[in-house]
């Protein structure tokens, strides 16, 4: 099982190469990059994110020729732009160097775990990151956990009791659950307990109120919990479906099989057929997807949750860099993404077998 490991968490960097690689030369192929983003502004404000190249954004602002008409202009919206303060925005973004220069700067900094400052909020990218990080670690673990702790008992009862009225109800339930986004839940229960018109029962915006630090540990637990009740319960009913019917349908499987029926003939009881034989097969599927269900939850299904309950996480943060073309953010946030999705799959590996010991990763080749 080592040895797997090892090769597994070598097999990481080519795997992170390959992506970032893809991703970069896309990006540069991409319209809108960072200096038609800071030309934008100029244009509209004549400060704003560029006013830093010379050092007054009203200075920079009056060197703007209205007339200049340039045709020869690297970028599209160059026209009003004095090319000397066009080249100093190309060297600020690191424009000024030829393509292949870039990459390989922005790998050789990825390899020393350096993401670089981000062109629009003048900040280190890790601090960014790690700013936004409490907001989404809170909605994806707890979400996960939730799920998981709800879709697997009641997909195993749903099994047993197949075609029973319990079943037919859930199943009801679970439909609803299925048909209607998180996002809609959300705005539902605003409506109904975020004084949207009815009860003003929890907060809407931020993780923990802004007396937090002055309160007990229970008051800070309580506050805590307090703010992630709604954004919890939305992405819970809208994510706990899909689980909940491949617990049952893999259960279902498990249990027409002969081994179970030959179980049940030596005596043993339905407790002990379901958790010592059963639960042992059917948990491999569920498993399998316990990574992507963490990451999907974690950095994309919670953006528009962070946006509707004001919770400014990574979501937030990597959808604004995209809009806005904050390349360092958004590569060093696809890095990090990665880096802990692959970590991830490993850890699934690794439960694979403490579910069934019966599997041993060393004979595959990768």
């Amino acid at each position: 099982m080592l040895t797997y490991i090892v090769r597994r968490l070598f097999l990481i960097i080519p795997t992170l190469i390959g992506i970032l690689t893809v991703n970069f030369f896309i990006a540069q192929a991409a319209p809108g990059g960072p200096v038609e983003q800071a030309m934008a502004k100029i244009r509209h404000s004549g400060m704003d994110a560029t006013s830093r190249v010379s050092g007054s954004g009203s200075d920079f602002a009056a060197k703007v020729s209205a007339t200049s008409n340039d045709p020869t202009a690297a970028y599209r919206g160059a026209q009003g732009i004095d090319p000397k303060y066009l080249e100093d925005l190309k060297k600020m973004y690191g424009f000024d160097k030829p393509l292949h220069e870039r990459y390989f700067k922005m790998m050789w900094q990825y390899m020393r775990f350096d993401l670089g400052t981000s062109f629009f909020r003048d900040k280190p990218v890790i601090d960014l990151i790690m700013e936004k990080l409490p907001v989404s670690i809170s909605l994806g673990l707890w979400t996960t956990l939730l799920i998981y702790l709800i879709s697997i008992p009641l997909g195993i009862r749903k099994a047993v009791r197949d075609g029973s009225w319990f079943d037919i109800w859930t199943s009801t339930v679970i439909i609803v659950g299925y048909a209607i986004p998180s996002f809609l839940f959300a705005l539902l229960l605003i409506l109904l307990f975020g004084g949207g018109s009815y009860w003003q029962v929890f907060p809407l915006r931020g993780l923990v109120s802004d007396n937090w630090q002055e309160l007990s540990t229970l008051g800070k637990v309580t506050d805590y919990f307090w703010h992630m009740a709604l954004p919890l319960t939305a992405m819970v009913i809208s994510g706990f479906a899909s689980l909940t019917m491949l617990t049952k349908n893999s259960f279902l499987d498990e249990i027409g099989k002969q081994y179970v029926m030959t179980a049940y003939a030596k005596g043993l009881t339905e407790k002990a057929v379901l958790m010592k034989h059963v639960f042992r097969n059917a948990m491999l599927i569920v498993i399998a997807g316990f990574p992507t269900a963490l990451i999907r939850i974690l950095f994309t299904s919670s953006l528009l949750i962070e946006i509707i309950f004001s919770l400014d996480g990574l979501g937030l943060l990597s959808y604004e860099a995209i809009v806005g073309r904050d390349y360092p953010i958004v590569f060093g946030s696809l890095y990090l993404f990665t880096l802990i999705g692959l970590l991830l799959n490993l850890l699934g590996d690794l439960a694979y077998v403490m579910v069934d010991p019966r599997i041993d990763f060393n004979k595959r080749a990768i």
